[in-house]
């Protein structure tokens, strides 16, 4: 039954970045060549959500719906990981038009080459696991 509520919540995010044109292959070009501001509001609007949301998870102490306290780990602040790891992300977003949030949407919306692009990435993702503990983090 409670997962229902992540398909819900998915359904809600698929609608809600279809309809902003998140996911639209133009709007993510247009926002490569710096041509619109409407993605970087998006992106800036998802960010101070997120900041406004965790800063009151902290405050009230919210749990999970397990029951279970939520915690942020720290993670290492190191300029190499970071870097590559933007350049990589970054290059597959301009490659493929999309990130993996919009991916599903493009598949959920008909686009069927988008499935391409998915397989790619649930590949690179278990390469990744693979090669994990010879990687510098």
């Amino acid at each position: 039954m409670k997962y229902i509520t992540y398909i819900l919540i998915g359904f809600f995010f698929g609608i809600i970045m279809y309809k902003s044109e998140a996911a639209s292959w133009f709007r993510i070009y247009e926002m490569f060549e710096f041509g619109s501001f409407h993605m970087y509001g998006i992106i800036a609007s998802a960010l101070l959500l997120g900041i406004l949301g965790v800063q009151f998870i902290k405050r009230n102490n919210i749990k999970a719906m397990g029951g279970e306290e939520m915690q942020l780990k720290p993670k290492d602040k190191s300029v190499p990981r970071y870097l590559i790891g933007g350049i990589i992300f970054g290059l597959g977003w301009a490659l493929a038009g999309a990130c993996p949030g919009p991916m599903y949407v493009l598949a959920g919306s008909g686009y069927i080459s988008i499935l391409i692009v998915i397989a790619a990435a649930l590949l690179g993702t278990f390469v990744y696991g693979l090669l994990r503990n010879r990687l510098p983090h």
